[in-house]
């Protein structure tokens, strides 16, 4: 089939780290590369638009110097989009995005993964805000100042009053909030207190894999009630738990198939947690991305359907969202 929808559709990837890699030294976002798997030239060769990258904050910094590292790797987006204002810009509206994609750029959305790096200091939120963030992951597996993690579940532990206070100001600021990673308590805190709708940028559906990182079936229908999207994702795990090794291409498919049965199409996207997971062998890199249009086409979905999962459904989010 052609790729022509493909490369017509307005794509955006909901999640991935890749600026960790620039950060680290091991290899600069605007050179092609056959290391990792995302970098400028890999997302125009695969057709994505817009790219979410995510300052994730590892977990040796978790708890002493959280803020000062998401700053570093928020820095480094900052310095690619200011060394190539030719390929690059860091979108903090929807004509942003609209802006970049009529004139063949990138339009990055820079995102904090796991609120430590507020440091518990919701002046902080304001400050990345100001720099340009538009998305917050509240969690990242653990606990932290707004809210226990899922690998924290245990404890049944939802959101801190400052976590409240966070999603109130993310709502104030017009900034996305991000369930993925949260624990299910902290999960059902945000769809009761959030103004807005929020999304899971990457997750799967536990029925079909049952990690706990995916999402059960009242999870997924309570998120898409709100008006929210989930970002199917490409971690090996999160498609096949027993055997991830043995994960394909079509199993990212089984899993849109099913949240597009359960929700519908206006709440289903793509979140391919690209260099910070290990992903299908078949779909190695963001240049692989054309063939997800092509498997949705062979399925039998529509046109406007697919262009909802691509990155319209992401849009729709942002435009009530962003202010």
């Amino acid at each position: 089939m052609s790729n022509s929808l493909h490369f017509d559709a307005l794509v955006i990837d909901g999640h991935c780290d890749t600026i960790g890699e620039q950060l680290s030294g091991k290899r600069w976002l605007g050179d092609r590369s056959d290391e990792g798997h995302i970098d400028l030239p890999r997302l125009r060769e695969g057709g994505v638009d817009v790219q979410f990258f995510a300052c994730y904050v590892p977990v040796p910094y978790q708890r002493h110097g959280a803020a000062t590292h998401a700053l570093a790797r928020l820095d480094q987006l900052h310095l690619l989009a200011e060394h190539l204002p030719d390929q690059l810009v860091i979108a903090r509206t929807t004509d942003d995005i609209r802006q970049a994609k009529a004139e063949g750029k990138i339009a990055a959305i820079a995102g904090l993964e796991g609120a430590e790096a507020l440091d518990g200091e919701i002046g902080l939120l304001r400050q990345f805000y100001r720099l340009g963030v538009r998305n917050l992951g509240l969690a990242w597996n653990f606990r932290n100042a707004a809210c226990d993690g899922v690998s924290e579940r245990r404890s049944g532990g939802g959101l801190t009053e400052f976590g409240v206070a966070v999603v109130q100001e993310c709502n104030r600021l017009g900034i996305l909030i991000d369930v993925s990673h949260l624990a299910p308590a902290g999960l059902e805190d945000v769809l009761a207190l959030s103004e807005d709708p929020i999304i899971a940028s990457h997750s799967n559906a536990f029925a079909l894999c049952d990690h706990p990182r995916n999402l059960t079936d009242s999870q997924l229908t309570e998120i898409a009630a709100k008006g929210g999207v989930i970002g199917v994702t490409f971690v090996n795990a999160f498609l096949r738990r027993a055997q991830p090794e043995t994960a394909t291409i079509a199993h990212v498919i089984d899993h849109l198939d099913y949240m597009l049965a359960l929700v519908g199409e206006d709440h289903v996207a793509i979140g391919s947690d690209f260099d910070g997971c290990t992903p299908p062998s078949d779909l190695n890199d963001t240049t692989a991305y054309p063939r997800i249009t092509a498997l949705l086409q062979e399925r039998g979905y529509a046109d406007v359907t697919i262009r909802k999962i691509l990155g319209e459904n992401f849009m729709r989010v942002f435009e009530r969202v962003w202010k």
